[in-house]
């Protein structure tokens, strides 16, 4: 089972974010323009202040009635968020995932972000993990 630092170290620690006094229609944009979906809420000294998701503004910005230029990103993220560290599993993340109902889990190492893990990162590492083990059975009964 990897560590997320060995997933980090394969997909690369780049990790799109955004200030929370932009407004949701950048958040939007940049999303889109990235084809992601979420940008973790960095403050002017890059400490995590929170999240935003495709979900939080399906869900949020119906109720502010008001067009996505005119709310700041501040007012629909979310502040609660669920992260792991670099020593943390694969598993660990499916669990937590899976607790929280969440799909993006920033990684953080002494309250500072150096990566970001989705579910999709997880999935697809745990498909190679158990098509490597096949292959190494499959080597193992036929000689």
């Amino acid at each position: 089972m990897k560590t997320v630092k060995q997933l980090l170290e394969i997909k690369g620690y780049e990790v799109d974010s955004i200030t929370p006094e932009k407004s949701v229609f950048d958040a939007m944009q940049l999303m889109a323009a990235r084809n992601i979906g979420a940008l973790l809420v960095l403050d002017g000294r890059k400490k995590l202040v929170g999240i935003v998701t495709e979900r939080d503004y399906s869900r949020k910005m119906f109720l502010q009635n008001k067009p996505a230029k005119d709310v700041a990103v501040t007012e629909i993220m979310t502040r609660q968020v669920a992260y792991v560290r670099p020593d943390q599993t694969n598993e660990d993340c499916m669990a937590l995932i899976t607790e929280k109902r969440v799909r993006h889990l920033p990684v953080l190492e002494n309250d500072r972000v150096i990566g970001m893990v989705s579910i999709g990162d997880l999935v697809k590492d745990t498909i190679s993990e158990q098509k490597f083990i096949i292959h190494q059975l499959e080597n193992y009964i036929h000689g």
